[in-house]
């Protein structure tokens, strides 16, 4: 038996298996947001696999400098006692795993789970390094036989590194050009037919104002099922009767889905025909929506604004994708970007000739990577000279360049988990613990506001991570992340990418917005008038129990 153990542990790193164990065993310890069993056998995979190879790397390295190496005895006796501090060491952090999980469970008010399944996650840890070892040797050898063919033609060195570039550019055409581009693809393709399987699930508007009816210049077809679902579940005006004693209407919501035009300025340009057609110019407060990568639109952010104002409110979304926002994200930060442009540019140029006294006040809003293409909706420079009235961007993403602009510019004391920008003339933040009324000096006309939470890894992401301890890891911290969370050079950035694609969180925590929240940032964004603080707190309680 000890003859196998050591027969196999020839072809392994002492210094890989050290390092390799260090970070599987750190990837065990806690990040943001709960994670499921086969996101943590991924993370627990990757960052063994990490350890391994920068272990391989430094021990290469040694032996390539010639410095001195032990006799083979000692060696063999320093490899099976690796083997061994690394079976402690994983089976210590694989205990202590369970414990770190409920941790962030309990302080989000989930039921703690009974334990975590550390058979399941070494083994997708350890198939996770075995497909990786098996991609690395394949690498090696296309190297060595491109290496091989061209020594024909050139010196025995310049082979070498041409078979490396060769070698990688011929991975990387492989990987990015074929399996990646085909998946996206694939991807797009499954989520545009799941979409249009929901067609049958709602029933067609009869009313001709709404979107989608006999009369619109949107068929129900070209809404997509976002956008059906979009239009159908908006509050009525009786609805919202319940929660005032004044006149309420019922609310506008105008939606284009992506099969409605060709291209974005079409789809800007119907938005618009179809806004006019159903009076939307004549409301009191305009709202120009900027969906995620799949085209939802945040049921609390809508509703909240809606019952504030009495429905006295229009809503217009343009859809622009198919796919879930954080592959969007992770992929292309802008995506979406021209699409938010125009339908911006198209309603602001026709809403800017109307007299001042008569149109709509004009606010915008996304969340996640809606939240990042509407911000980039607008320059600036356009709009000072009659600018809107403001913006709302919840969850923003940190490839948000206003939110990461203003977080590094912020106020000298104030967090970077909540700053304070300026003294909030401008640009404020709020959490689900503080508000946006909480700065002493008045708000300007002109409005942004950020609505996030500091165990959200959409917005505190950032690939830097990978070398460097973030901001907000440091003290004082937010309430929503544990005291444990320490940072690990390379895990930690695993982690937060499990986090990002499959971590799950309540709402009011992680990336899942409360309506009771939005609800506190349009009241201080807009100042909606007639209302108590009673009947406010009544409207709270409504979104709070509608979870």
């Amino acid at each position: 038996m000890h003859r196998r153990v050591r027969s196999a542990l020839k072809y392994f790193s002492t210094a890989g298996l050290l390092l390799g164990t260090l970070l599987f065993a750190f990837s065990l310890s806690p990040s943001l947001l709960p994670r499921p069993t086969y996101a943590q056998g991924i993370v627990s995979g990757l960052s063994f696999s990490a350890g391994y190879a920068l272990g391989f790397i430094a021990h290469w390295l040694w032996d390539y400098l010639q410095l001195p190496r032990p006799r083979a005895q000692i060696e063999r006796i320093i490899k099976l006692s690796a083997a061994g501090i690394c079976t402690v060491i994983a089976i210590f952090f694989l205990w202590q795993a369970s414990t770190w999980q409920n941790r962030i469970r309990e302080l989000m008010g989930l039921e703690e789970v009974s334990g975590i399944r550390a058979i399941s996650i070494g083994l997708i840890a350890l198939a996770l390094f075995a497909l990786l070892w098996l991609l690395v040797k394949l690498f090696r050898l296309t190297f060595r036989f491109l290496a091989r063919k061209m020594r024909r033609f050139v010196p025995h060195r310049v082979s070498n590194l041409l078979g490396v570039i060769a070698a990688v550019a011929l991975f990387w055409s492989v990987i990015d050009g074929i399996i990646f581009t085909l998946a996206l693809r694939a991807a797009d393709n499954s989520f545009q037919q799941l979409d249009e399987l929901v067609l049958d699930e709602q029933p067609t508007p009869t009313d001709p104002m709404k979107t989608g009816s006999a009369e619109s210049l949107i068929s129900w077809e070209a809404l997509g099922g976002r956008g059906r679902r979009f239009v159908n579940q908006a509050p009525s005006a009786e609805d919202i009767g319940h929660y005032t004693d004044a006149e309420t209407v019922d609310p506008i919501r105008v939606y284009v889905g992506l099969s409605a035009a060709g291209t974005p300025a079409e789809r800007a340009e119907l938005a618009l025909q179809e806004l006019q057609r159903v009076g939307a110019f004549e409301r009191s407060v305009m709202l120009l929506a900027t969906p995620t990568g799949r085209g939802w639109v945040d049921p609390g952010a809508m509703n909240t604004m809606e019952y504030l104002h009495r429905g006295d409110v229009a809503t217009a979304t343009v859809q622009y994708s198919y796919l879930p926002s954080h592959l969007a994200i992770l992929v292309e930060g802008d995506y979406g970007a021209e699409n938010a442009r125009a339908l911006f540019t198209t309603v602001y140029d026709y809403w800017t000739q109307l007299p001042e006294e008569e149109r709509p006040r004009l606010y915008l809003h996304g969340l996640s990577l809606g939240s990042l293409n509407s911000d980039l909706s607008f320059d600036f420079y356009d709009i000072i000279d009659d600018p809107f009235h403001g913006a709302l961007w919840s969850g923003p993403p940190f490839r948000n360049e206003t939110w990461r602009a203003v977080t590094q510019e912020r106020d000298p004391g104030s967090p970077s988990w909540l700053p304070t920008f300026r003294n909030g003339s401008v640009v404020r933040f709020m959490n689900q613990y503080q508000g946006l009324d909480t700065v002493d000096r008045p708000w300007g006309d002109f409005r942004i506001a950020f609505l996030q939470y500091g165990s959200d890894p959409i917005t505190f992401f950032e690939p830097q991570i990978l070398f460097r301890e973030p901001e907000w890891m440091r003290e004082p911290r937010a309430p929503d992340v544990l005291p444990e969370l320490r940072w690990f050079p390379v895990v930690t950035m695993l982690q937060l990418l499990a986090d990002l694609a499959v971590g799950r969180a309540p709402p009011g925590y992680g990336h899942s917005m409360a309506a009771e929240h939005y609800l506190d940032a349009w009241v201080a964004l807009t100042e909606p008038e007639g209302w108590s603080e009673e009947e406010l707190a009544r409207l709270r309680e409504r979104f709070r129990q509608a979870r």
